[in-house]
């Protein structure tokens, strides 16, 4: 209640925004304003992300591996997070301050639903998003970036959308499909190669597996379908129904032919030539 003396001003002041609340509360809090040590030292770090629109909405895939300097840091990493109903987020670059960004996000998105009574639009998210980014950009001339891809499904529009980042916040629409990350330049090769309007989800996913091995077969810092460890790619697909995540058997079958057919063909699939 506005009149309960026993609550602080900054908490009727802030309006819609959590960030905004916790910079007048607590802003010590915020990511950004933490001291950071000097001088240069090793974090982990996540690769790579990619994300496209097909015909029910929008899917971001990523692979599963984390590095520091030129060692793994990890195999299993979760790199796919659900940001709200119908939004999904994929995170490369440090780790540690994107799963703080992430949650920030999500308590952000959350905040503004509870205070307005209505749900954020994407293209709001996707601004939220880019600021938490551009308030990062001390860290990130410090080596602590975090370049991530948002992917949504816009009610309002009916269909899917897609948003990318630079390190200072500026973000994009992007039409069909975007990726970020160290192999990124090598993902985005084989979905432009192979991408078209109007793809069913599974071929969508499929697409996004090749993509993602694609970028493995090139960046060290990307991990690939491992069978071995039975370690596959995290996929999320954001539709009419909301955000969900494909299941790991699904994943798993699509891996595993995708590997069957690089016995074939190395090099991928062809796209058809004009």
């Amino acid at each position: 209640m506005e009149g309960d003396s026993t609550l602080p001003p900054e908490f009727f002041g802030a309006g819609s925004s959590f960030t905004e609340f916790l910079g007048a509360r607590a802003p010590g809090l915020l990511p950004w304003n933490r001291p950071r040590p000097a001088g240069s030292f090793e974090v982990p770090h996540g690769t790579t992300i990619v994300a496209l629109r097909y015909a029910d909405g929008a899917l971001i895939a990523g692979d599963r591996r984390v590095t520091m300097g030129n060692m793994i840091a990890n195999r299993r990493y979760e790199k796919v997070f659900q940001a709200d109903e119908f939004t999904a987020v994929g995170v490369a670059g440090s780790t540690g301050v994107a799963e703080e960004m992430y949650g920030l996000l999500r308590m952000e998105l959350a905040h503004y639903e509870k205070i307005e009574g209505v749900a954020l639009s994407l293209e709001g998210k996707a601004n939220r998003l880019a600021t938490l980014i551009r308030g990062n950009i001390g860290a990130a001339m410090q080596g602590l970036a975090v370049v991530p891809l948002l992917a949504g499904y816009d009610e309002r529009a009916g269909r899917g959308r897609i948003y990318s980042y630079f390190v200072d916040g500026m973000r994009c629409e992007e039409h069909d499909f975007a990726a970020t990350g160290s192999g990124s330049v090598f993902a985005l090769g084989a979905v432009k190669k192979l991408y078209r309007p109007g793809l069913a989800e599974t071929q969508a996913a499929t697409l996004a597996v090749q993509a993602l091995y694609d970028a493995a077969d090139d960046d060290s810092a990307t991990g690939g379908p491992d069978l071995t460890r039975r370690l596959y790619p995290s996929l999320a697909a954001v539709t009419a129904d909301g955000f969900r995540r494909l299941p790991e058997e699904e994943v798993a079958g699509i891996a595993r032919g995708v590997v069957e057919g690089r016995r074939e063909r190395p090099d991928g699939p062809g796209a058809p030539v004009l």
